[in-house]
């Protein structure tokens, strides 16, 4: 099966806090940001509405892209987002409705 790598960005609300992030499995991995799972700055700070994401098929473009969106000025982190989600509204939810992105993983619920 082919493997897809996603590099997402997170937010706690409309033009708040941000979070660059990296996965190998968006529903796993937005679902943990949600739970509150792991201790850090997305726990901490509240970081865990679902507001771009984007796959790779390589490991190595996705974390290559990931380090860009980090030396990114905000700006252009806002200016991304709002290309594809200009209302901000939480992507997870959507993505929770589709079928899984690979047949074999379940939905986090």
């Amino acid at each position: 099966m082919d493997q897809t790598y996603w590099v997402y960005i997170l937010a706690n609300r409309i033009h708040g806090t941000l979070y660059v992030g990296v996965t190998n499995s968006l529903e796993r991995r937005i679902g943990e940001h949600k739970a509150k799972e792991t201790a850090g700055f997305t726990r901490r700070h509240g970081v865990d509405r679902l507001m771009f994401f984007r796959g790779f098929g390589e490991v190595g473009e996705a974390i290559r892209f990931e380090k860009q969106l980090k030396r990114w000025r905000r700006a252009w982190k806002i200016r991304l987002i709002e290309e594809d989600n200009p209302h901000w509204a939480d992507l997870y939810l959507d993505l929770m409705a589709l079928p899984p992105l690979h047949p074999d993983l379940q939905p986090v619920t």
